[in-house]
């Protein structure tokens, strides 16, 4: 049988917990992830995974497998990296988690990047909150605030900043604020983050100053909330990476030019691993490059033009 294929779909087969959800992933049938599956239990003559009609189990050698498996096949990739027919150039995918508004700047750069390595390949997976890497099979990932999970190693980028914003046709009915209290006499677009989604804090000449926002439109996606901003339907806070563009444009327009939100610290996360393929290490070198001239860029204020609403204060 082929070894290395086989360890790979019964991996995929764990991490998914699902020979349909694998035999989709592979355009292959149920019954061929099923055999190969079959096929490594005999080759090793052993029991792998307890199966029922409601969900998959590990046996206590299904379980010592998956730990030498993964690392077998990452010692794979690193060899097949580096002494590849392409003479060590980086080929493959990567895969790559980031938040939709850092993934909407660094689109652009990622064709220098591709151009230069004509082997590699990159897919980007849209991701507003820490999922699963391993569930979602991530290479590398962008994420903001200190990540929970201990098992990944994190490289710290820089902080990202958010912005009150509103579009110029609200801001016309309704004028801009000019403190955070008031806010209050506003309608608030919330981006649904989880308890404290309403509680909106900033830094200035007063102080601190928190304060609980109401609006009737929110939503879960920060792309949503930006659209529903640019329709006029109120002030939303939103990271700089994903009002950049806008505002430049003259699309919306950045509030509250005395007072700062509450920045938050960005990270690169991947999986712990003793050796990382080489066309991985090329995507993170390139993401901690990139995000740190993006992060540079959000705090200079020539970058982002005379687009406040200080003429409407």
């Amino acid at each position: 049988m082929d070894l290395i294929n086989g360890l790979h779909t019964f991996l995929r087969v764990v991490e998914t917990g699902s020979f349909s959800a694998v035999a989709r992933e592979t355009n292959a049938s149920q019954s061929a992830v099923t055999r190969q599956v079959a096929q490594l239990e005999e080759h090793f003559g052993v029991r792998l995974l307890h199966r029922t009609t409601r969900k998959l189990s590990l046996t206590d050698e299904g379980q010592d497998l998956v730990v030498r498996a993964r690392h077998l096949l990452e010692e794979a990739e690193d060899l097949e990296d580096t002494f590849g027919k392409d003479g060590g150039s980086p080929t493959g995918l990567v895969r790559v988690g980031v938040p939709v508004g850092a993934a909407l700047l660094l689109v652009p750069d990622f064709a220098a990047l591709l151009n230069k390595h004509p082997g590699l390949a990159v897919e980007l997976v849209i991701s507003e909150v820490s999922d699963d890497m391993v569930a979602e099979r991530l290479d590398v990932a962008l994420r903001f605030g200190q990540p929970s999970d201990t098992s990944l190693v994190s490289r710290a980028l820089a902080t990202v900043g958010s912005t009150a914003v509103a579009a110029p046709a609200y801001l016309e009915r309704h004028g801009a604020p000019e403190h955070p209290s008031d806010l209050l006499d506003h309608a608030c677009i919330i981006q649904d983050t989880g308890p404290d989604s309403t509680h909106w804090a900033f830094s200035g000449p007063d102080g601190a100053v928190e304060v609980e926002v109401t609006g009737s439109f929110r939503s879960n996606n920060s792309l949503v909330v930006r659209q529903a901003a640019l329709a006029g339907h109120g002030i939303a806070l939103l990271s700089d990476p994903l009002t950049f563009s806008e505002v430049r444009a003259g699309r919306l327009y950045r509030l509250l030019p005395n007072y700062v939100a509450r920045r938050r610290p960005s990270f690169v996360v991947y999986p712990s691993r003793r050796h990382l393929a080489q066309r991985t290490r090329l995507v993170i070198d390139f993401l901690i490059e990139e995000f740190r001239e993006l992060d540079s860029r959000m705090r200079d204020r020539r970058e982002w033009g005379d687009n406040d609403a200080t003429w409407l204060v």
